[in-house]
């Protein structure tokens, strides 16, 4: 399952109750103000770090760009373009967007 999240995790709790119901194997997708989660220093880093043992991890890169996050993300972050935010929805045949 693709599990994408754009909701900063400062604001929301979408990306706690995302990790707690995404099974190992599965991929994250942080996207919007999501990519804050990925943010080295943050009290989010941690869990993003703990949750790359057992899901793939990716930032879309325009909006890490968009935020000035680049350069400053998690080491293991997959950084994707649109292109590949597509490739990613037709590479997992479920997708869930946490609001």
């Amino acid at each position: 399952m693709l599990h994408i999240v754009n909701k900063s995790p400062f604001h929301t709790n979408s990306l706690g109750s995302c990790l707690r119901m995404a099974q190992a194997g599965s991929a994250l997708l942080l996207i919007e103000d999501g990519v804050y989660a990925a943010a080295i220093g943050t009290a989010a880093e941690s869990r993003i770090q703990q949750a790359m043992t057992s899901l793939k991890v990716y930032a879309l890169k325009p909006d890490v760009d968009a935020r000035g996050l680049g350069g400053k993300l998690a080491q293991g972050i997959e950084l994707v373009d649109y292109g590949g935010f597509v490739d990613l929805t037709l590479e997992y045949t479920t997708v869930q967007s946490w609001l």
